[in-house]
């Protein structure tokens, strides 16, 4: 179980890193406008797995309210991922969302009682490290409000993916998780919607959506490994979706990584090849 939360985490980081790439293509829209887009397909797809795969919508009482936390701590985390992405430097954004690993493990272990070992602590603060050689954040130069709020969004997707675990301990199947989710993100931004929205053009809705498929195949995936393994065993493997971030950059914006960022992705990969093949507890 705990290779197939490895490889699912593995993919949602995959799928999150092309989402970014599209959120940054879409252009000056809100990030509130942009987090709705990515949430409205996901709630089509997970709709439509509900009813043909046979689980039906109904979730027990007891778990109601850990879905609603787990619902606006997402919502929150996407929102302000977005809004990180928008208003810092993308190295920036990228290194303060990576804490999300670090707020797993917390929240694991005051949550779910899950224990987490020195070794365990030590692979994360490596994994953090290599990826501070590749995005070599210039702090210096950030706004303050704005790395807060990307630090908020951090913070509201570890306790997502803390209470996704807990969900599914509990039966809760998860395209429930991603369907309820979705739809309270889009609901909840509604308001907004009608006040305050932008016109798009076709280009931009159309790279939405694809922002929005990338978005629901990292959730589901995302969903499924924390439902395979505890977070302390999979959070480290969430790093590769800065390695898949340089992928896509150099291709897209023709970024060419330096050697500071070899040197990061030698450190992740590195570890990836120690945790898979050498058993590391």
């Amino acid at each position: 179980m705990k290779n197939k939360g490895i490889l699912m985490i593995v993919l949602s980081a995959l799928c999150f890193a092309g989402m970014n790439m599209f959120v940054k293509l879409s252009g000056d829209l809100p990030s509130i406008q942009k987090s709705f887009f990515r949430n409205l397909v996901a709630v089509i797809i997970a709709f439509s797995i509900l009813k043909k795969s046979g689980y039906g919508f109904h979730v027990d009482k007891k778990n109601i309210k850990t879905l609603f936390l787990r619902s606006l701590c997402g919502t929150v985390g996407i929102i302000a991922n977005f809004y990180a992405v928008d208003h810092l430097l993308l190295a920036d954004a990228s290194i303060i969302q990576k804490l999300a690993p670090f707020f797993v493990i917390i929240f694991s272990f005051f949550l779910l009682k899950e224990n987490v070992s020195k070794k365990q602590i030590f692979s994360i603060i490596i994994a953090f490290i290599g990826t501070l050689f590749i995005v070599k954040p210039s702090f210096h130069n950030t706004q303050l409000f704005p790395s807060f709020v990307a630090l908020i969004g951090a913070m509201g997707a570890g306790i997502a993916y803390t209470l996704v675990r807990k969900l599914s301990k509990n039966g809760v199947k998860g395209p429930q998780i991603v369907f309820y989710f979705s739809i309270f993100s889009c609901l909840s931004v509604v308001p907004y919607l009608i006040l305050n929205f932008h016109p798009m053009t076709l280009e931009q809705l159309i790279i939405l959506f694809l922002a929005g498929l990338c978005a629901a195949g990292g959730q589901f995936a995302v969903t499924a490994a924390y439902s395979y393994a505890a977070g302390r065993d999979i959070s480290l493997f969430d790093y590769s979706q800065v390695v898949f971030a340089a992928i896509l950059g150099f291709f897209v914006f023709q970024q060419i990584p330096d050697i500071y960022s070899w040197i990061g992705y030698f450190i992740i990969l590195g570890l990836h090849y120690i945790c898979l093949y050498l058993n590391v507890d």
